[in-house]
Formats: structure tokens, sequence, C-alpha cells
């Protein structure tokens, strides 16, 4: 049963106003997900428009002024258009945050990865993630120059790309200052003096210079294992459902790309992300996207987004366990801690950042830096 609360209230209320074939039993309200922002989601029964079968829908309650569902209903829109496998909107209202999706279920890729202890699944699933991932970045495939037609792929191209945010200096800076004030200062008590902040301000300038230096393209944000759905059980041709796109931007080539294979709940032996990133890489030119002709640059590009991406993640974690009371992030953090540590620890132009990140962890480094 879902807490009784005034929110709650006023979804049962909503959803008892919307059009009566979609069969929608009230009653049958419960608690589906909530997520690291202000966000819940519900699920309830009810009955599907184009065959009349009985299924289940996700009501989302996404609370303004602290939420705004206008993202969200943009990007579902604007990702439907290229293909992408995004819950159908049935119903929404922005005044109140109310929104009435599809149903993917409850099996995302996290998920399906820990119950194939054999992995027989593994490739065809991450390969099918890499595709889609290349759908979303370059949607045109350069199969078409037709701006007449408006649903050509070249039109849903530029759509994509200028009617999102930027992914701007500013916004990648703000997103790495939550490594100072919230892993650093208040989850590790640790002080900075000014000769370390001042070379920690250097090291972010130099990471956010290579992520502005990349290819831009459209940034979902989180395209990893716990927003990615598996919607059957099949092992060929995966084709995940992707959730949490409300934050799309447009930004650097690697960072999704980086979410995926460096993710914050599940790792891969080295090997394995290299050899993902070869597979997309390729994928990648042949789809006409922009990607270095020399996989060493590209390579580069994705370590050092990586680190720019974990610190953030560094503070966002440790900021919902101890704003929000979220402490089961925590179990996370050893995990991305370690892909900055030893991604930051293979570059020279970084060796003042990782000495900075060695003495936050009580660290004492003896090997030197590869490149």
């Amino acid at each position: 049963m879902p807490p009784a609360d005034e929110r709650v209230a006023a979804l049962r209320q909503w959803l008892g106003g919307l059009d009566a074939a979609l069969g929608l039993d009230v009653d049958t309200l419960r608690i589906a997900s909530a997520d690291a922002s202000f966000r819940r989601y519900f699920r309830l029964d009810g009955r599907s428009s184009e065959s009349g079968a009985h299924t289940t829908m996700v009501a989302m309650d996404a609370p303004p002024p602290q939420e705004d569902t206008g993202p969200f209903l943009q990007v579902q829109s604007l990702m439907a258009q290229t293909g992408l496998r995004v819950p159908a909107v049935m119903a929404s209202d922005p005044d109140t945050g109310f929104i009435l999706l599809e149903d993917f279920g409850d099996l995302t890729l996290l998920e399906a990865l820990r119950a194939d202890p054999t992995g027989q699944w593994l490739q065809s699933r991450y390969r099918g993630a890499i595709a889609a991932l290349v759908r979303l970045q370059a949607p045109s495939g350069a199969t078409t120059t037709d701006s007449t037609n408006p649903t050509n792929p070249t039109k849903l191209a530029t759509n994509l790309t200028t009617q999102l945010p930027t992914y701007d200096r500013a916004l990648l800076l703000r997103e790495l200052s939550l490594y100072p004030d919230w892993y650093v200062a208040k989850h590790k008590g640790v002080s900075l003096n000014p000769q370390e902040i001042s070379q920690l301000e250097t090291g972010f300038e130099r990471l956010v210079d290579v992520a502005l230096g990349q290819t831009q393209v459209t940034v979902h944000r989180d395209w990893h294992s716990r927003n990615l759905m598996v919607l059957d059980h099949g092992t060929q041709g995966f084709e995940p459902g992707v959730l949490d796109f409300q934050d799309a931007v447009h930004g650097p080539l690697t960072y999704d790309l980086v979410s995926l294979l460096r993710d914050a709940y599940i790792a891969w032996d080295d090997e394995q992300v290299l050899d993902w990133a070869i597979r997309y890489w390729e994928q990648a030119r042949q789809a006409g996207i922009a990607v270095p002709e020399d996989f060493g640059v590209f390579w580069r590009d994705f370590e050092w987004m990586g680190i720019q991406r974990h610190l953030k993640v560094l503070g966002i974690f440790a900021r919902l366990h101890l704003r929000d009371g979220k402490e089961r992030y925590l179990a996370d953090l050893p995990r991305v801690l370690d892909y900055v540590t030893k991604a930051v620890h293979r570059y020279d132009a970084l060796a003042p950042l990782a000495r900075i990140i060695d003495r936050v962890e009580n660290r004492t480094r003896t090997s030197g830096f590869t490149f």
C-alpha cells in the first residue's frame, strides 16, 4: 500500500478522473520505486488502450516545485521519435506533477546481470545497450537528407541537439564541486589547504577542457544498468527500455559510454571494458559520429570523462547519505572511488589531482604515471 500522504490522495483523485477507457483500478495503487530525487513511482492495474487486455501502468509523482515534468515530457517525445524504447505517456498534468506511463516492469539490466551468473546474456545485452547509445547519439544514421519529411532521421537528430540544454563548462564544474563540498569536507572530514584547493581547481579545469573538446552529442547522463530495462528474456537483439532521461543534455561524446562501462553499480575487468569501448568506437564511426581517428585519443577522453563523472558521483552519493538519509548509496562508494584512483594515476598531467585524492583517502602511492 502507498503511504497515506496528501500527494498520494491527490494522485488518486487525478487518476480517478482520467479516461475510463484506460480501465484504471485506483484501489490497486502501490509503490513501485523511488529514485535519488523527489520523484516517486506507483504501479496500478489498468487496460491496454490498443488491445483492451489487462495490464499495469506506472504513475509518476514529481512534486512541484522540487521537480519539473516539462523536461521529462519533452525528452520522452524526442527520444521516442528516434526509435528508442522509452515509456509511452498515457496522460500527464504538469501543473500537479503527475504522469501516467507505460509500465516497463521491474527487471533492470543490473538485476538481469546479477541473475545471470554464467554470463550467458552478458555480451548480447551490453552490445544492445551500446547499439542503442549510438542511435541516441547519431539518430540520423546517415540515411537521408530529406528535410521536407517531418519524421526523417536527420531532422530528428537536429531536434535532439538543439532542444536540449548544453552541458557547458559551468555545469561540468558545478558537478565537480560536489566532490570537495560533500565528499571531502562533509563525508571524509578533510580540510584542504589553499595550495590543494588551487591544484584541485586546476585539475578540474583540465578535465573540463577535455570534455568540451570532444564531439558534442545527445547525452542521457545516466545511461547505466539501473536505468536500462530488460523488456524480454531473449539473448539476441537486446533492445533496452530507457528510463530516467529527463536530465538529457547536449554534451561530451564519451559521457554516456563511461556511465555504461564504468557503472557505479556493477564493475567489469579492464579487458572487457576495453573490448566494449572498441566496439562502440567502431560502431560510432560507421554511424557517422565524429569520434577521434586515433583510438588512443578516444580512450584518453573516455578516462578523463570518467574521472569527472565519478568525482561528481562521489559527491552525490555522500550528499544522498548525509542530507537525504539514503544510506544504501554508501555501499557503492568503494567501486566509484576505485575507478577514480586507478584512472587519475595513469596520467602525469593529473598528478597534483591524484595526490590530493590520495591524501583524502589517507593513502601512499609509490607507482608512477603511464601517460
